[in-house]
């Protein structure tokens, strides 16, 4: 039976009633969360948790502050999706939020409802979003838009992010987790927390008689076809 997907969210906010009120906002939206006080901290349980997002104010009353803790996961796991959630002013973070592909630049003074919150969570989680650093080719994403168009479910491929079907495309090439790290510049460990989570989400781990790179791959082909 395949493991339930929870998507995991990072939050980082020095301001202990909104570090709560954000927790639960993400707890009762379905997320696993895990919330610090600190980037210290956060960079102390972010190999453990390995989570999809971060959600971080910029200005954390020590260093590093949020862009710089930003900076630095996205080096450990580029795939990291990013919201400042900060009163720093909009128009310091530039076209893109401070150099962060696919970051996302939220106000707090600008707040009408938590949904907004959980509507900025979203975009970074969005596939086209942060930049996807095994850079999947146009026609694997066409394909995958195709298969979902058209009602199916590509064995649950499509339900992937772009960053973990850019992983099962090379797990599928047959690539080792050490050339997938080098690749995708990740750490071995990264590549294989991302590789085991892709098994999770497309149930091919709980049986022991099947090797589940092996029928992560035939999930890919069956829904992209097989690559020359």
């Amino acid at each position: 039976m395949a493991a339930e997907w929870v998507r995991r969210v990072l939050v980082v906010e020095d301001q202990g009633a909104l570090r709560a009120l954000v927790h639960d906002l993400f707890a009762r939206g379905g997320f696993a969360v895990e919330s610090c006080a600190s980037g210290v901290d956060a960079l102390a349980v972010f190999a453990e948790f390995d989570p999809d997002a971060l959600v971080a104010d910029i200005d954390l009353g020590s260093r590093p502050d949020g862009i710089e803790l930003a900076t630095a996961l996205r080096r450990l796991a580029p795939h990291l999706g990013v919201v400042f959630l900060t009163n720093y002013p909009r128009r310091a973070a530039g076209t893109e939020a401070f150099g962060l592909p696919g970051a996302v630049f939220v106000g707090k003074a600008e707040l009408e409802s938590p949904e907004q919150i959980l509507a900025a969570l979203e975009r970074a989680l969005r596939p086209s979003g942060p930049a996807d650093p095994a850079n999947t080719s146009s026609e694997d994403l066409s394909a995958s838009a195709r298969v979902t168009a058209c009602g199916g479910t590509g064995g649950g491929v499509t339900a992937l992010t772009r960053h973990q079907l850019a992983v099962l495309g090379m797990v599928a090439r047959g690539w080792s987790n050490e050339q997938i790290a080098q690749h995708s510049g990740a750490t071995v460990r990264a590549v294989e927390r991302s590789i085991s989570r892709i098994f999770d989400r497309l149930g091919v781990s709980g049986d022991p008689a099947t090797s589940p790179r092996v029928a992560a791959a035939a999930r890919y082909f069956a829904a992209f076809g097989p690559r020359q």
